[in-house]
């Protein structure tokens, strides 16, 4: 199955000012973390979280959006409170999108779930040792996007772009994880591995906009 995007005038408008916007933040990802770094990080998936709305798209694809421009927003600020603010919007994002798929799936799929609970628990050596006082909070962050890409890798093909999607987030969060825990941030690595994560994010959530708003399978 192949996939035509087809997306009216003003929603192209909305999606290229969007992807503009995040490319724009893009070489800002080691800036200092001022109120203009914060906003414009956070234009490109509220942008998307408005079309979705204006498009009539499902309300839980909305929320989630809309809970990750939040998250963005928070992500964006200096203090830790900031930073928990952010894990529990993005927290609460992935239970929206789980929510989402779980009321599309008609088959489940083995395979993803044994390999997404063996990712789980490999967290517990590679991530989990080093986030001091965070332990849980990110025991349970790690739990909820496994089980959302989880729901996503079971879709039907209509929507085998949200399973790509969800595996492109998927692969931001543990760049992020990385990022954040294990490596020192004044690297030239950890600059390089900021400008991937940014670029699978936005796409990742981008594509599961475009699996529910603007595209049209054929073939």
């Amino acid at each position: 199955m192949q996939f035509d995007i087809d997306l009216g005038g003003g929603t192209a408008v909305v999606v290229l000012v969007a992807i503009l916007a995040a490319l724009a933040y893009l070489p800002l990802t080691y800036r200092d973390k001022t109120l203009w770094h914060s906003a414009l990080k956070t234009v490109p998936v509220a942008m998307f979280a408005g079309s979705a709305a204006a498009q009539g798209a499902p309300g839980l694809l909305v929320a989630g959006l809309a809970l990750s421009a939040l998250g963005d927003w928070a992500l964006s600020r200096s203090f830790e409170r900031a930073f928990m603010a952010g894990l529990v919007s993005f927290a609460l994002a992935h239970l929206c999108y789980l929510g989402l798929f779980i009321g599309l799936v008609e088959t489940w799929r083995i395979l993803p779930v044994i390999l997404l609970i063996g990712f789980a628990l490999s967290s517990e050596l590679w991530l989990a040792p080093f986030t001091g006082h965070m332990r849980w909070p990110v025991r349970v962050y790690v739990g909820l996007i496994c089980a959302m890409v989880v729901a996503a890798l079971s879709l039907p093909d209509l929507f085998r772009l949200a399973s790509v999607g969800a595996l492109l987030f998927m692969a931001s969060d543990l760049i992020l994880a990385l990022q954040m825990f294990r490596m020192s941030p004044d690297t030239k690595r950890a600059r390089w591995a900021g400008y991937a994560l940014w670029t699978l994010y936005i796409l990742g959530q981008m594509t599961i906009l475009f699996a529910f708003v603007g595209v049209k399978p054929h073939g």
